[in-house]
């Protein structure tokens, strides 16, 4: 069983930058590629970025690419979000989530079928 613990979630200015990161435990292997998904409070969950455990390729949501870079390190099962220009609506949990499906396939949509879930990291991005 996969289990994904997220870190580095707070409270930032707008403008400002913070850097997730979350971790995969337990029966890891190459099959999972990891990404991340928020939801705003009261808004339906969405997809923010990806990676292939495979290749490497990413995938954005919309808007996000540019501000927001995903990153991973395999030998660590680790997956990192930086977000940079951060605005208020950005505020949100931000839930790593992890599937056999190559993330570039991912979408918001998606997220309902995504095999594991972690316990998710509030982001407040204040005026």
């Amino acid at each position: 069983q996969v289990q994904l613990i997220e870190s580095g979630g707070g409270v930032v200015q707008a403008g400002g930058s913070l850097r997730l990161s979350c971790v995969a435990t337990g029966r890891t292997n190459d099959r999972y590629s990891m990404g991340w998904f928020r939801q705003a409070e009261g808004k339906e969950r969405e997809f923010v970025a990806g990676i292939n455990r495979s290749d490497g390729r990413t995938n954005y949501g919309d808007s996000l690419k540019g501000r927001f870079t995903i990153s991973s390190d395999n030998a660590k099962n680790m997956v990192y979000l930086q977000m940079n220009a951060l605005k208020p609506e950005d505020t949100a949990v931000y839930y790593c989530g992890a599937d056999p499906i190559p993330a570039t396939s991912w979408y918001s949509g998606y997220g309902r079928h995504l095999e594991v879930w972690g316990q998710g990291t509030l982001v407040t991005v204040s005026s």
